[in-house]
């Protein structure tokens, strides 16, 4: 046991290395010595405390694993300098401890030699001086914030110099108030612009110029604004001294002192009248109509789903009414535009009055108007305003001394009921408008989920057929037309086949009338014809010289370029003697004008391409087409034929066109000659040309080679030979 004082303690260390020692592990600064090949000899306690590794763990490492990487390089090259004799003192670099923590470092490196002058190693001390640099750094931030207050006044003192020089002569508005928001200055542009005097303002609130537009809630939001953000800008409508309301765009700025506290209020304006009138005017010319100054399409669209929406709310119901005006295109034509564009005035504000407050009236092309009616009970709650649209658009209307009168087509679709879209509703509208052209005009027709969907399974069937068009889908039969007396074959009919990759051959009763009036119908047609072409072209290179006859509509006749479209198509096959087409034309196609299908056939005529009158005698127009149209030869509708043994009547139409033929110089031909009978009676009636079942069926164009070799006439019909 120890039993000596620390006077005997200290007495005893005078002359040992315990004192050394001692002083140096209570040392708060590091204390290290390495070897010159780097290996570390010596380290003190305070070592330990600033690194957080033991004794052991540093004596196993060396100099570089406690610095933080970002230092690491050029302490390196710090201790490299060391054995060149330098010496570094108060180094301040970053150390990792062992826990992570980030540490500044203050070091002092050295170069130990003994006494002959021999390097034995490298003296370092080292002490933490992380807090003085976080001082440091705290003072620095202060001193850049004192930096930027100043630089702040500085600009703040600019911009109040210059506001003050411009102030006077400012094009815009300027307004200054107190912390109070009483007015303390005003420039001449606010006295030009407001009619009010520095004299009238000065010492009062701002709100002497408001204008009762804006409601309480604005200008909370106003005042949140500035207080908060410390500014406000926007649109805003004030009055003038005069009482005159105008637009405003303007700016409100808080002015603060250095403590924070608002100072002034500050307002620049500018007058925007002329622009909101510019803006006014271009709505205006986006939204309306610029002849009759209804609403257009834009707006129309826009009024038509917020009404939608409201019967939504309401539970109510609206009408779509799409009023096309029936025999505007003839005033055009007779009388001019000018005229034509003064009765589209005066109408659309006829029909615009026939409607009740709420609804709307739209035009949105040409003779055609949109008219929406809002708030319906039930749909029948729109016929009386149906009925005044349709007296108000047939009233008669005087323009330049010239009376004129047209009326309306209106086709009526109602929401909820039709549809679910805006679009969807005019459509339907527009689809119904045409019923009620079909059913005589100046009327209106509701629209028919019915005949929608009919209409919609056609589009899909048109599609069908195109797309078997395209993919060569359609195939051609021929049934042979023979004179019953001589034996001799004229010709075949050509017949549309379709080989439908599911169904099979189809009829083309199945899909021309699907057709009918369409665009494909034409395409359709002029294949149908340069199939025949094609097929005359390769029969006769095998030596059989058969006419074709082919089917076209009225609409593909009375189609203007038709002949010329002929001629291209016979152009594409010089090998063809165009004698060898024959066309043939329903008798019951509705030809809207005789007269130039008339003229367009003769034009057919002189290419070379005859007519045929098909089907004749089911039609009402029977005895002005044979008169009026160059058809060389007349078909007896099979109607007629099939009965003709056993009904009168028939037998008395079948004797009446053959009659008929020969008083105006025609050859005729009937058709569907089933039996023996049927070719003996119309050869005891005069009629030698027949084709039909008793003769042959429609068949491929390579079997017609063999039928021609087996074909003969039935006996019966050998006796009228001679």
């Amino acid at each position: 046991m120890n039993n000596k004082t620390p006077e005997q303690e200290i007495e005893c260390l005078k002359n040992s290395k315990e004192l050394e020692l001692l002083l140096l592990n209570n040392s708060d600064e590091a204390l290290y010595f390495y070897s010159m090949d780097g290996k570390l000899i010596f380290i003190n306690a305070a070592f330990e405390k600033i690194t957080g590794y033991t004794t052991k763990e540093l004596y196993e490492s060396n100099f570089i694993p406690f610095v933080h990487p970002d230092d690491q390089e050029w302490t390196m090259r710090l201790w490299e300098g060391l054995y060149k004799g330098k010496i570094f003192e108060d180094v301040e670099y970053r150390i990792i401890k062992k826990n992570g923590e980030i540490r500044w470092s203050l070091s002092t490196w050295k170069i130990v030699s003994n006494y002959d002058g021999v390097q034995i190693g490298i003296q370092g001390k080292q002490q933490d001086i992380t807090s003085r640099k976080q001082n440091e750094k705290e003072k620095d931030k202060r001193a850049d914030e004192l930096i930027l207050a100043n630089e702040e006044k500085e600009r703040l003192l600019q911009k109040l110099k210059r506001a003050a020089s411009v102030l006077s002569s400012a094009q815009e508005s300027i307004m200054i108030t107190d912390s109070t928001a009483t007015i303390t200055e005003v420039n001449d542009a606010f006295s030009y612009i407001t009619g009010y005097s520095p004299d009238d303002v000065l010492g009062k609130n701002p709100r002497i110029l408001q204008s009762g537009r804006q409601s309480p809630e604005f200008y909370v939001e106003m005042w949140d604004a500035i207080l908060t953000k410390g500014h406000w800008h926007g649109e805003i409508w004030n009055r003038r001294k005069n009482g005159d309301i105008y637009p405003e765009r303007m700016t409100i700025s808080a002015v603060k002192s250095d403590a924070g506290l608002v100072q002034q209020y500050i307002s620049v304006s500018t007058d925007i009248t002329d622009i909101k009138t510019y803006q006014g005017q271009l709505e205006h010319i986006a939204h309306f109509d610029s002849l009759t100054n209804l609403p257009n399409r834009v707006l129309l669209a826009d009024r038509l789903r917020q009404a939608m929406m409201q019967c939504q709310r309401r539970n109510l119901s609206l009408s779509v009414a799409f009023l096309d005006l029936d025999g505007f295109k003839q005033v055009n034509d007779l009388h001019g535009h000018n005229v034509g564009d003064e009765l589209l005035v005066a109408v659309s504000q006829r029909m615009k009055d026939a409607l009740r407050e709420g609804d709307t009236l739209a035009r949105i092309g040409g003779d055609e108007f949109i008219a929406v009616m809002i708030d319906l009970e039930k749909p029948e709650d729109s016929e009386p305003v149906l009925e005044r649209l349709l007296k108000s658009a047939a009233y008669p209307i005087t323009v330049n001394d010239i009376e004129m009168q047209v009326s309306a087509s209106i086709g009526v679709a109602f929401y909820p009921q039709d549809g679910v879209t805006s679009d969807q509703l005019m459509r339907r509208a527009d689809q119904a408008m045409y019923g009620a052209k079909q059913a005589g005009k100046n009327r209106y027709h509701h629209f028919d989920i019915a005949q929608d969907n009919a209409v919609k399974i056609q589009l899909e069937n048109i599609d069908n057929i195109r797309s078997a068009l395209d993919r060569s889908e359609f195939v051609m039969h021929f049934q042979p037309k023979v004179n019953m007396r001589t034996s001799e074959v004229i010709g075949v009919e050509a017949l549309i086949r379709w080989q439908h990759p599911v169904r099979g051959l189809i009829a083309s009763l199945e899909f021309l009338s699907t057709i009918e009036g369409h665009a494909i119908s034409l395409e359709m047609g002029e294949w149908v014809i340069g199939a025949a072409l094609r097929q005359i072209s390769q029969w006769q290179n095998i030596g059989v010289n058969l006419p074709i006859s082919v089917n076209i509509s009225a609409y593909q006749l009375q189609q203007k370029n038709f002949a010329t479209r002929l001629a291209a198509l016979l152009s594409a096959h010089p090998d063809v003697n165009p004698h060898c087409l024959e066309l043939e034309i329903l008798e019951t196609s509705v030809l809207s004008d005789i007269s130039q299908a008339s003229a367009t056939m003769k034009t057919c005529h002189e290419l070379g391409v005859r007519f045929a009158l098909d089907d004749f005698g089911t039609g009402y127009s029977s005895l002005t087409h044979i008169k009026r149209l160059p058809a060389y030869l007349i078909k007896i509708d099979q109607s007629f034929v099939h009965d003709m043994l056993e009904d009168v009547d028939d037998l008395a139409i079948v004797e009446s066109v053959i009659g008929l033929a020969k008083t105006f110089k025609r050859e005729v031909i009937a058709e569907g000659v089933e039996t023996i009978e049927h070719g003996a009676a119309l050869l005891q009636l005069g009629c030698e040309l027949a084709q039909g079942y008793g003769i042959a069926r429609p068949m491929p164009a390579a079997d017609i080679p063999e039928w021609l070799d087996t074909w003969k006439p039935h006996d019966p019909w050998q006796a009228f030979k001679g």
